[in-house]
Order: structure tokens, then sequence, then C-alpha cells
């Protein structure tokens, strides 16, 4: 009896060692995907903390601004289509760890711009990396949930999350400091790219499709058909997406033109938004499964749009900034919690359903920043705002039209 107790002692030493190991290896992969997405979130917010300077070095409108902005959306609207095929062909690894390299370089040279042509076509690529790298990141992420079989993807995005809060900071830094955005970008740049080769490494490597089932992928619709309760749910992301997008745009540009904070101050509005848009996503879970998902979604409808009217009813920099976080608490969850009922659709893969409900969603976040130039240039930024505030209720009204999981 002692020597079966001896040898079973002997059988759980080696292996729960390799219990440990393993974990900590996949703990490993799953910090360096998180720096990916933490590199991919900083890169735009830190493009995103210098619209305000950029704008006013080339002497930008607000209508200029709208119509330049459109470049990101062009250039990612046009490699929508290539993006998974590569990361099909060439393998997610590969691909996010060329894409990002290109994104940053991308953002740098948004820097350099002297004219309007020349920052336009920066941002044009700045798009075309960016959707690449998205793609790519997020087919990383798919790939390490399934390792740890269970959900993660939540905290991916919060590390996304979490990087424009640190990008809106460290452009704060950089504003009082009285860094050129060149220099700012350079420095960020150099940053990201030692991270990213401290990292890279430990990705998950995924075989390159065989062309047999290369042609099987172009036989493929690029959407499926949409039912009535994704469309719905399309819809509601839409609306954060168009919310969220203006904030990560305008935000910057409303405290320097409406709210008239000193230039040391402009960033804080971005800073507000971001930080409780990072905080909501690491929260988001719990407060769900507390209070159920659609009454989550509707409380977060009023909070885009109560802290929107905050904003343009008192545009002074404390309530601005308040109102603001409001805004950053209310999109957090919103499309989490979209992406997670789409994902239960009856009768419909989840990759399918979530390709539909992302692609509408996301039009939001293209189309909105661009065409709040125009309005802002037709009836003032501030009444824009108060438009985009209608936003917020839609979702809340919305709701209704949508099941619980």
């Amino acid at each position: 009896m002692d020597i079966e107790l001896n040898d079973a002692r002997k059988v759980r030493k080696p292996l729960k060692a390799y219990k440990e190991a393993k974990q900590s290896y996949l703990n490993r992969i799953r910090i360096a995907v998180s720096m990916f997405y933490f590199s991919m979130g900083l890169t735009f917010a830190t493009w995103a903390s210098r619209i305000p300077s950029i704008k006013e070095t080339l002497g930008l409108t607000e209508a200029d601004l709208g119509t330049i902005l459109f470049a990101i959306p062009i250039g990612q609207l046009v490699m929508m289509p290539f993006s998974g095929k590569i990361v099909i062909r060439y393998g997610s690894r590969n691909v996010v760890t060329l894409g990002i390299l290109f994104y940053i370089l991308s953002m740098t040279t948004l820097g350099l711009a002297t004219q309007v042509w020349q920052l336009m076509l920066s941002l044009f690529f700045f798009g075309i990396f960016s959707n690449l790298t998205n793609i790519s990141v997020n087919t990383q992420g798919i790939l390490i949930e399934g390792l740890y079989r269970r959900p993660i993807m939540s905290a991916f995005h919060g590390a996304w999350s979490l990087a424009g809060f640190t990008g809106a900071l460290i452009g704060l830094g950089m504003v009082n400091l009285k860094w050129s955005p060149l220099y700012h970008f350079a420095a960020v740049a150099v940053l990201l790219y030692a991270a990213i080769f401290a990292n890279f490494r430990y990705l998950v490597k995924t075989k390159p499709a065989k062309p047999k089932k290369l042609e099987q992928e172009k036989k493929r619709s690029l959407l499926p058909k949409i039912n009535p309760a994704l469309a719905w749910l399309g819809v509601i992301g839409f609306c954060s997406m168009v919310s969220e997008g203006i904030m990560f745009d305008w935000s910057g540009v409303y405290f320097e033109d409406v709210i008239k904070a000193p230039k040391s101050l402009v960033i804080v509005g971005y800073a507000s938004f971001m930080s409780m848009m990072a905080s909501g996503r690491f929260i988001g879970d719990k407060i769900t499964q507390r209070f159920g998902r659609k009454r989550v979604l509707a409380f977060s409808g009023f909070l885009i749009s109560g802290g929107m009217y905050i904003a343009v009813f008192f545009p002074y920099i404390i309530p601005a900034a308040l109102g603001f976080m409001l805004v950053g608490l209310g999109v957090s969850t919103v499309v989490p919690g979209v992406y997670s009922l789409a994902g239960k659709t009856p009768g419909i893969e989840p990759s399918q359903a979530l390709t539909a409900v992302s692609s509408i969603s996301f039009l939001g976040f293209l189309l909105g920043p661009p065409v709040i130039g125009y309005i802002a240039h037709a009836v003032g930024l501030k009444m824009s705002f108060a438009i985009i505030g209608v936003f917020g209720v839609c979702i809340a009204l919305f709701v209704n039209k949508i099941k619980e999981e």
C-alpha cells in the first residue's frame, strides 16, 4: 500500500509541474497578444490626441478636417475585401506582425505632413494598415481564446481601450512639453517597435492555407444574409460606434473650439472619455451578469446621451469632462454586449453573425467623424454634438427590439 501511494505521488509531481508550465506558457502568449492590442490602440490614440495640433498647424476648418478624415475609412474600406484572404493565405501571426509595423510607420508619417494632400495620403495608408492589423490581431485573439477554452476577448479589447487612455496621457504630456506631433509620434513608435520585438515570437503560429481552401474562401459571400435580429443589433452597434468615433476624433477639437480650454488642457476631454471607456470594459461583464444585458444596454444609451448633453449645455472644462466620462462609460459595454448577443443568434454560425453585425456597426465608427465635420461647418460644433446625443436615446429605444440571451 505504501509503495502504491509513493508511486502515485511520483506521478502527481511531474503532472502538476507540466500543468503549471503549460499555464505559464499560455499566460505568456496571452500577454504577447495583449501587447499587440495595446500597441494598436496606442497607435490610434497617439494620432487622435494630436488632431487639434495638426488642425491648427495646417489651418483647417471643421469642414476641411471632416473631408480629410474620410481618408481613413476609405483606406479601411479599400483593404477590407483583402485583409481576411491575406490572413488566411499567410497566417495571422505573420500578417499582424508586418501589419502593425507599417501601421506605426504610417502614424509617424502623419507628423511629416505640411500640406493637406500629404496628410490625406498618410491617413489613407493609416486606414489600410489599420484594417489589416485589426483583422489579424482579432484572429490571434480568437485562437488564444480557443486555447484557454473560456471567454477572454473582452480583456483583449480592454487592453486596446487602456492604450487609448495611455495615449491621451502621453499626448497631454507632449503638448505641455511643446513637442511637435512628429517628435511625439516618433518617440511612441520607438517604444512600440521595442514592445513588438519582445513579443512577436510568442504569437500563435498558423499554417498557410492550401490552394484548395483559398478557392473555397473566394466562393463564399463576404456577408451572410442578415435577419431582423442581427439587423437591430447592427443598428445598436452603429449608434454606439458613431458616438465612439466622434469622441476619438473630435473631443479634443470640442475642448479647444467650444470649451475654450487652455492648450495644455485640450486633451482632458479625450482622456476623460478614454479612462471611463477602459474602466467600463474591465467591469462590464460583472455588471451585465447582475442586471442583465438589455438593462445594461438601455442604461448605456442614456449615459451616452446624458453625457453628450451635459457637455453641450454646460460648456465648461469640469462639466464637459464629466459628460465625456459618462459617454465613455456608456459606449464601453454596448459593442461587447451586441457582439455577445449576435454570437448566440439561433440557427446562425457565430462567426457569420458577428461578421454581419460588426460590418454594420463599424460603418458608424468610419462615417461618423467625417460627417460631423460637415454638420459642424453648417450649424456649429456644439450643435453637432447635440445631434449626436440623439443616438444614445436610439440605443435605449432599440433595445426593445432584441431578445435577452
